[in-house]
């Protein structure tokens, strides 16, 4: 099922939500170099995880995660444990063009992103906070999803800025996905994303539609 326009319902304040669509173009050759510079500049950015806790967005975050319900400290949002892991020393692994185009800007904005396979959810989303008794099976197992902020659509549970779901996880033979970006409002704007998205496209190999 192909889905050209998304209907999304906030009902969590303080958020945006910045969509693209995202596709697989015909040379990924400079990939590697785009995901060294990436983790680079993380590490020139961040002395260390007391710094990444300190900054704009993940401070905002954060407060966004008290508010919904949900304790930063335990559930970290996605970009902090990506930045967190970056400054340790670890790699942007090479994982597929999509998600690694995705982890790229999750790491330069310093927010949650998530790339969902095209078809493999609706057209009508509301972002809110988990209930009691949801859960979906995550990237990295079972995970209840009460209180968290949450993305469903007409069939259930579709992302959390936390960890993803594998029911929209992107597959080796996936050619076309929607990005979401989490963003704090009045933080990081839905502008600086498409920028940033788009320059990281370019250097990806990868064609997006912002």
């Amino acid at each position: 099922m192909t889905i050209e326009r998304l209907d999304v319902r906030m009902e969590l304040e303080g958020w945006e939500l910045f969509w693209a669509l995202v596709a697989c173009g015909e040379d990924h050759s400079g990939l590697e170099t785009l995901r060294g510079h990436v983790a680079d500049a993380v590490r020139q950015r961040f002395a260390d995880n007391a710094a990444i806790t300190a900054s704009p967005a993940i401070a905002a975050l954060r407060k966004l995660f008290k508010t919904a319900g949900c304790d930063p400290t335990r559930y970290r949002p996605s970009s902090e444990a990506l930045l967190r892991r970056l400054v340790k020393g670890h790699d942007l692994p090479a994982i597929h063009p999509l998600v690694d185009v995705n982890n790229c800007l999750s790491a330069e904005l310093g927010v949650p992103c998530c790339v969902m396979r095209e078809g493999s959810f609706g057209s009508h989303l509301v972002f809110r906070a988990g209930a009691a008794g949801e859960s979906y099976e995550s990237l990295r197992g079972p995970f209840n999803l009460e209180n968290k902020p949450l993305l469903v659509d007409e069939s259930g549970p579709v992302d959390a800025p936390i960890t993803g779901s594998t029911r929209v996880m992107v597959e080796p033979a996936t050619k076309r996905a929607w990005l979401v970006a989490y963003l704090p409002a009045g933080v990081v704007a839905k502008d600086e994303a498409g920028t940033a998205l788009r320059a990281l496209c370019r250097g990806a190999g990868v064609d997006c539609r912002v």
